[in-house]
């Protein structure tokens, strides 16, 4: 509904979550951070999140974690925002356990402790998290705080790859060029290609520049090209790429 009749959508969801919907209370601060079906307002989306929050719903929870990382509606702090992950990811939810795994191997608002991260980024990847098992895949490729496994790093990258991760279909691409399975490599490629957000794109364009397969060090052209498309609309609507 909400693809289809965004403002229809939104006045539904205003009304329930008025009346303590808790699921509705959670969507109408999502949408009020993005600007869907209603005029964007991310301080009430704060606010929204927090009523959400207060009543149980753990993904609210984790998006007041994202709202204070990143200072949509508020004053950007990694701790308050750790704060809120931790809650969540305690209750089990995949989304919080990764976002603060992701503080803790960054040492962002807490004390970095990557085995902690590692963990997290485990509980989350047994959950079905896609993002985690790309991350999951890397600590164990580089044997970091943890004995190298390349075997099943390649497992949890081609599961972050089947999950829709685009960094995982990278990685997933990686192995499979170094086993020589090209053709299958180029297709990842192409799929992380077409998914990749901008910040991605731009580290992936350089990477491909040293690729040793000519066929694969050739889309490092149609990285950077999807890179300048990106930065130019982006440019045009006046958004900023986050981290």
């Amino acid at each position: 509904m909400l693809d289809e009749s965004p403002a229809r959508a939104a006045q539904a969801i205003l009304i329930a979550a008025r009346e303590g919907v808790l699921d509705a209370q959670a969507w109408l601060g999502q949408i009020l951070l993005d600007g869907q079906g209603i005029e964007q307002d991310q301080p009430l989306a704060v606010r929204w999140f927090e009523i959400a929050a207060q009543g149980g719903h753990l993904m609210a929870r984790n998006m007041l974690g994202r709202c204070h990382e990143h200072g949509w509606g508020c004053v950007a702090d990694a701790s308050v925002a750790a704060g809120h992950y931790r809650q969540a990811a305690e209750a089990g939810l995949d989304w919080a356990l990764y976002n603060y795994a992701n503080l803790l191997a960054t040492g962002r608002g807490v004390t970095e402790n990557q085995r902690q991260a590692l963990n997290l980024y485990r509980c989350a990847a047994e959950l079905g998290h896609a993002k985690s098992m790309n991350l999951l895949g890397r600590y164990l490729e580089d044997g970091r705080v943890c004995p190298a496994d390349p075997q099943t790093a390649r497992d949890w990258y081609r599961r972050s790859a089947l999950g829709g991760d685009f960094r995982g279909q990278f990685s997933y691409a990686a192995v499979l060029a170094d086993e020589g399975n090209i053709d299958e490599a180029l297709d990842w490629l192409h799929k992380a290609l077409d998914g990749g957000n901008l910040n991605f794109l731009r580290v992936a364009s350089k990477a491909l520049l040293s690729a040793v397969n000519p066929q694969i060090r050739g889309l490092a052209a149609l990285y950077h090209r999807r890179v300048v498309q990106m930065s130019d609309e982006r440019s045009v609507s006046g958004v900023v790429e986050l981290v």
